[in-house]
């Protein structure tokens, strides 16, 4: 058992004697932060419905580490936006994004949500891109993507979470404004 708390914490051979562990805080907190990942439902059309089946029982985001869907910010710490953001809608995301506790992670989902979709060039109520409001960790690509490419976007915020070091404060100052064209 030692050996796979070596493994997972990076600390190879010997590094725990008599059932004691030794490691560093960040690499504690992350590993536990990683492993019980609270995203915020956050549907707005089509890819909220890939979104439910990655909860279903079929793809089942509990094994990942991803606990329930949270209907507030509040107890949240991963906002997924799926579908199409419009500028009416902005500053509602934007918002609800504000009451996240830190850190927070955002992940964009869908084609819409990432750039504008097919709407890009002739819809003048979309955002084009829900990154021009928030700042987003990971895109997710597809029009809807399927539950598999969701789930690979919270593995590279898992990933992410691992990494972060805990008195590294440049995460926080990264906010963008509410832009309406």
């Amino acid at each position: 058992m030692a050996d796979i708390h070596d493994q997972e914490f990076g600390l190879g051979d010997g590094a725990t004697q008599d059932g004691i562990l030794l490691t560093r805080v960040d690499q504690l907190i992350n590993w536990t932060r990683k492993s019980s990942v609270w995203p915020m439902t956050f549907g707005l059309a089509c890819c909220a419905i890939e979104m439910m089946a990655t909860g279903a029982s079929s793809y089942d985001i509990d094994r990942f580490g991803s606990g329930p869907f949270r209907a507030t910010p509040r107890q949240a710490d991963l906002m997924i936006v799926a579908g199409t953001v419009s500028h009416k809608m902005a500053p509602r995301v934007k918002r609800l994004y504000d009451q996240m506790p830190e850190p927070k992670f955002v992940m964009a989902m869908g084609a819409c949500t990432v750039s504008g979709g097919p709407y890009i060039k002739h819809g003048y109520h979309v955002l084009k891109g829900v990154d021009r409001i928030v700042p987003v960790d990971v895109y997710v690509p597809g029009c809807p993507p399927r539950p598999e490419a969701l789930l690979e976007g919270l593995f590279r915020i898992q990933e992410k979470m691992e990494r972060e070091r805990l008195l590294d404060k440049t995460r926080c100052g990264a906010r963008p404004k509410v832009l309406v064209e």
